[in-house]
């Protein structure tokens, strides 16, 4: 006589469930991301993503307290500058808009974990993310820019950065940078491995940071790549990066099962706001369940090797979690 093999007998009851789980989120795996801008009373809502908005100084306080009231363990900030220019200078001003919001999360939240990300295309009038001269992006002539923009987040009070911008060799001269500069002991969240991806319109609006011309396809990765992941999270590691982080999260979990399986590095997930977008506009019209959806998301990106998730659910999944799901 044959014998069932019955593997439903372990998910008979939701007790059971959860003691045979393979993998459980946390609201300490999440990073909530924040758009800082210039400006006052500015609470300034993303059309293309409900919920999501630029703040100002005097208003980003009541942002920070959600987050706080979430138990949201960090955040990343990117700047939305009055002004703009050919070199990004607002990127690695002392006094520019993320270096203020730093300061401000610091004296506020002192336990709050800061990331900022590190590019220059939210400050540069091309919006590229490096210099540009003929039409064509620089990429050792930027590597100083990068570096020094990351020494005046530090300066102000980050406790990570991120460089998001795809110049080669940005991670080892942010490293030379802040070693010299007695930062020896901030480490690096490096975007290792950052596709050329159409899911980044809505932070590009939110942003401001789209190209004025052609796109970033030379310095930015091709989709249908996988293998070249491994080469560029091998590169920005020997350079010295301590996280490495794939870029858009959901496309691309081959990539980040890829990652984990071949370095032991801490491994970060963006799940980008052209991920975010579909997903609230589904569950505006109905089509689908946003809390289970978010949730089932989420996992399924530390299911597959993820660490760190950066997500603009993250406020959401936090009181979901404490809820159970």
């Amino acid at each position: 006589m044959t014998t069932v093999k019955r593997p439903r007998r372990l998910r008979e009851n939701a007790v059971l469930r959860r003691m045979v789980q393979e993998h459980e989120l946390h609201t300490s795996d999440l990073v909530y991301p924040l758009f800082v801008a210039e400006g006052s009373g500015l609470r300034r809502e993303v059309p293309s993503m409900p919920g999501i908005c630029n703040y100002s100084l005097d208003t980003l306080p009541e942002e920070l307290e959600r987050v706080n009231r979430a138990g949201v363990l960090a955040v990343i900030l990117f700047g939305v500058p009055a002004a703009k220019d050919e070199k990004g200078s607002g990127a690695y001003d002392d006094n520019g808009i993320v270096q203020q919001a730093v300061r401000l999360i610091k004296q506020q939240y002192p336990d709050l974990l800061v990331i900022t990300d590190v590019c220059l295309c939210e400050y540069t009038s091309h919006g590229h993310c490096g210099l540009v001269q003929g039409g064509r992006v620089l990429n050792d002539n930027t590597l100083p820019l990068l570096a020094r923009t990351a020494l005046s987040h530090v300066r102000a009070g980050a406790d990570v950065v991120a460089p998001s911008d795809m110049m080669d060799g940005r991670v080892a001269a942010i490293r030379a940078k802040l070693d010299s500069e007695g930062f020896q002991h901030i480490p690096i969240m490096s975007y290792a491995v950052k596709y050329a991806s159409a899911y980044y319109g809505p932070f590009r609006e939110a942003a401001g940071s789209a190209p004025q011309f052609g796109d970033r396809r030379s310095y930015q990765m091709d989709p249908p790549n996988g293998r070249e992941a491994l080469r560029e999270a091998a590169l920005d590691i020997e350079e010295g990066a301590d996280i490495i982080m794939v870029k858009p999260a959901l496309p691309y979990l081959d990539v980040v099962r890829l990652l984990r399986d071949n370095f032991p590095l801490p491994l970060a997930v963006y799940n980008v706001s052209g991920e975010y977008a579909m997903v609230k506009a589904a569950a505006a019209r109905g089509w689908l369940d946003e809390r289970r959806v978010v949730l089932e998301t989420l996992t399924g990106m530390k299911r597959a090797g993820a660490d760190i998730i950066i997500t603009y659910h993250a406020l959401d999944a936090a009181g979901w979690l404490k809820e159970g799901w």
